[in-house]
């Protein structure tokens, strides 16, 4: 028994991954990832792996160690196996990061995680994660929109590999600093609970060297699980919670698949012009 509020088994979740593998497996493809087991089911303690263990397991495969000096080799899913292989050791939940493995120095995309804070209602953060677009748009940066699948959306920008983690860093922290700055009374720049009581914090702390951000199509291991699934800016009004597709709703949502992120490799853009509209000067 995996999430006893559902009733899923790990049987259920190995057909899971298996049905969702095709499309899961664009969005994890030549990325290294971190796994989240979860060996006590959802109630139970979980572990967050960002380094082969052991031997890699039957699907997966372990990247070369200069990539992560000082660390064991860092993972990446190659087939669908890897994702059955995973349910065999309990894995619910992938994290990817935010650069391919041929340029792990040169991020290919910028994260923003609209997490609400205590007293937030659903309406605020779609309302919230409209205005960080019209914030993106105005920057010319192009913006696609996925559920998380626990509390808040993530809002992500293709990006050409040109800049360092700490330039693409310091520059998200600066578009999260200029949202906190201009409308206060619905975001916060800074984490933790306290800060965020009744308001947004826009986590770009995902975009640091190493950090990992929850893959579409992954379930997540929370009580009716979840699933993060890319979704078209038109559907946003429709969206109930960030758990709007589950494990076990997630089949009548196949068909639609990666289609809202059709257009994502090819809108791929340089930070620069974004910087200069910004006042932004790399460190």
């Amino acid at each position: 028994m995996i999430d006893p509020s559902t009733g899923f088994t790990k049987m259920d979740m190995v057909r899971y991954y298996a049905k969702v593998g095709p499309l899961m497996l664009q969005h994890l493809k030549a990325r290294p990832v971190a796994l989240v087991r979860a060996p006590g089911g959802v109630p139970g303690e979980l572990f967050f792996q960002k380094h082969q263990e052991a031997e890699a397991l039957p699907g997966m495969r372990s990247l070369d160690p200069a990539l992560d000096e000082g660390h064991a080799p860092l993972l990446e899913v190659v087939s669908p196996q890897g994702l059955r292989s995973g349910s065999q050791m309990n894995v619910i939940e992938y994290h990817t990061w935010n650069a391919l493995k041929d340029r792990m120095e040169r991020p290919d995309r910028l994260t923003f995680d609209l997490d609400p804070g205590e007293g937030v209602a659903w309406a605020d953060v779609r309302e919230g994660t409209r205005l960080l677009r019209v914030l993106l748009q105005g920057l010319g940066l192009p913006a696609f929109l996925k559920t998380s699948g626990g509390k808040g959306l993530h809002v992500v920008v293709p990006l050409k590999r040109l800049r360092d983690w700490d330039t693409v860093k310091d520059f998200s922290r600066a578009i999260v600093l200029h949202l906190a700055e201009t409308i206060p009374q619905r975001f916060v720049a800074k984490s933790g609970p306290r800060n965020r009581v009744g308001r947004i914090f826009v986590d770009y702390l995902r975009n640091g060297r190493g950090a990992t951000t929850v893959s579409a199509w992954s379930a997540r291991a929370r009580p009716g699980m979840g699933v993060s699934v890319p979704v078209g800016w038109e559907e946003l009004d429709a969206l109930t919670s960030a758990a709007h597709w589950n494990v076990r709703n997630i089949d009548a949502r196949l068909g639609v698949g990666n289609g809202p992120w059709q257009a994502y490799e090819e809108a791929a853009v340089s930070l620069t012009p974004a910087m200069k509209a910004l006042g932004f000067r790399p460190g």
